[in-house]
């Protein structure tokens, strides 16, 4: 095989290993962190635990991958693909600068840090982006693997329905504490937003996927 076969693959298989290296190492630090409620305790919180820089290195082997994948859609020549691939970068963008900018440790909810007020922000502009590029490119990628149909539609389905669960949730947190929850839990926002990211990262894999069609075709037409 020679490297002009093999240099498509190896652009397939980056984000694809990077989603897989960000999302195991989020299972690792939530293992390694027991004490840490996954309801009510966001993820962000992690990174003042057992081996806290697993959080920061998941979120920036994410948003690598959600630059590679960027890169690899290309500029696109419908509107709506432009307009996707951009939430995609600002999805980039918020979940690099929230890698950068840890949060506070847990149960500041109503004195946050500037650390905290800037990774809070980016991870909140970042986790509106990503299901408005999944929405925008739903057209483009479905068409590149028609086979990907069901489990993008379904995939970007949640992405919306959880990130706006999500939004509703923070918003009654910062309202002076945790709060909608039920019986001994003060609020679900931890488990809504392992709900989103879960959802957003399979999304981002689902994508790299369908993404590779395009460099194939390409490929194909430069043999």
């Amino acid at each position: 095989m020679t490297a002009t076969n093999t240099a498509p693959a190896a652009g397939v298989r980056a984000p694809l290993t990077l989603i897989g290296i960000g999302a195991l190492a989020m299972a690792a630090v939530e293992t390694l962190n027991p004490e840490y409620d996954l309801v009510s305790e966001t993820l962000s919180r992690y990174v003042h635990g057992t081996a806290g820089w697993l959080l920061p290195a998941a979120l920036l082997a994410a948003g690598a991958a959600s630059a590679v994948l960027a890169v690899r859609l290309g500029a696109g020549t419908r509107r709506t693909e432009r307009a996707g691939r951009a939430a995609l970068v600002v999805w980039t963008a918020g979940i690099l600068v929230a890698a950068l900018f840890p949060a506070d440790p847990p149960g500041h909810w109503t004195r946050p840090s500037l650390s905290e007020l800037v990774h809070g922000s980016a991870a909140f502009l970042a986790f509106a982006a990503l299901p408005a590029a999944a929405v925008l490119l739903r057209g483009t990628l479905t068409t590149l693997r028609p086979g990907l149909r069901t489990a993008l539609n379904t995939l970007t389905a949640a992405s919306v329905t959880a990130t706006a669960a999500l939004a509703v949730l923070l918003a009654d947190v910062m309202d002076g504490g945790p709060s909608l929850g039920l019986g001994g839990v003060p609020t679900f926002v931890g488990l809504v937003e392992r709900l989103v990211l879960a959802a957003d990262f399979g999304w981002i894999a689902l994508a790299a996927a369908a993404a590779g069609a395009r460099i194939e075709r390409g490929r194909d037409r430069r043999a």
